[in-house]
């Protein structure tokens, strides 16, 4: 089996694996592009990768400077290919196996101030058709702390209004309940009486679609990305914020409110507590920036 057949098989393999997203695909078949390049110009066969090729490798990402949880990302996929491989009869071993992942950085994620979030959630218009969309979008992004992927793949009966929880559609296609609290339930109601009925007059089979562009088609997760900055530069704040940084402020003020760790992993969809972890470091960061702005003695 040549190098190209064996990726192409990978992938089929994993296209039809339950639970495994397209976006997560794409970022396997990349991955591997890069490091079958990479054998082909030492002239490696697959069988001859052992692993002081894999070492060689990401001592070769390592030189371009790439990100430790690339170059982690990247060892991953190699292992999960040469597992198939192994699996399929074409290596004896998985020489990738014994190869120990870079220790990641650990970066705070950027997240916003309630100061911020207010001045942000006031901007949209409450008397146009998009203003009263927005307004729900950012709402029920910092209500709920989703990602936008998940938030642009919402349907109308997602949001259960008599609960007042909505439901979620995550990572590896896994579901998860999400309370919702009552400005965004009052913005989302708003929008469906005012703002979606016009919205899905210009559109053609978007009856299920929570949120919709002025086309009448579902609003994609470019479509909230371009939203989010389009209100972060009216609002003049300050750099480095992306849509992200709602679900890392969704998260942050709920801990600094007193929420416990494993509340938050769940209403996050954090398949590890220990993702969920980062953010008390956000929580201590704050504290200990509040204690030095504040203590006479500090």
């Amino acid at each position: 089996m040549d190098i190209d057949e064996a990726v192409e098989d990978f992938i089929t393999h994993l296209v039809g694996e339950k639970g495994l997203s397209f976006n997560t695909v794409i970022a396997y078949t990349l991955d591997l592009r890069q490091f079958t390049e990479f054998l082909t110009e030492r002239a490696t066969r697959l069988t001859d990768v052992d692993q002081a090729v894999v070492s060689e490798y990401l001592g070769a990402l390592h030189d371009r400077k790439l990100a430790r949880a690339t170059i982690a990302r990247k060892l991953s996929c190699i292992r999960r290919f040469m597992a198939f491989l192994q699996r399929e009869g074409c290596l004896s071993t998985n020489p990738a196996t014994q190869l120990q992942s870079p220790k990641r950085e650990m970066r705070l994620p950027s997240f916003m101030y309630q100061r911020e979030i207010d001045v942000l959630l006031s901007l949209p218009s409450p008397d146009t058709v998009l203003g009263v969309r927005d307004r729900a979008v950012l709402e029920l992004m910092y209500a709920t702390g989703v990602r936008i992927s998940e938030l642009s793949g919402m349907n109308v009966f997602d949001v259960d209004y008599s609960l007042g929880f909505c439901r979620v559609v995550g990572k590896g296609r896994k579901e998860r309940f999400v309370p919702v609290g009552s400005r965004a339930l009052d913005a989302l109601g708003r929008y469906l009486e005012m703002s979606r009925p016009k919205l899905a007059k210009k559109g053609r089979n978007n009856e299920q679609a929570l949120f919709l562009n002025w086309r009448g088609g579902r609003l994609s997760v470019r479509g909230i990305r371009d939203l989010f900055h389009r209100y972060v530069r009216e609002a003049c704040a300050r750099e480095g914020l992306s849509p992200h940084s709602i679900r890392h402020s969704f998260a942050t003020h709920l801990l600094e409110a007193g929420a416990d760790l494993r509340s938050v992993q769940e209403m996050l969809g954090h398949a590890s507590v220990s993702t969920t972890q980062i953010y008390t470091h956000v929580t201590k960061k704050r504290l200990r920036e509040v204690y030095m702005n504040t203590h006479p003695r500090a």
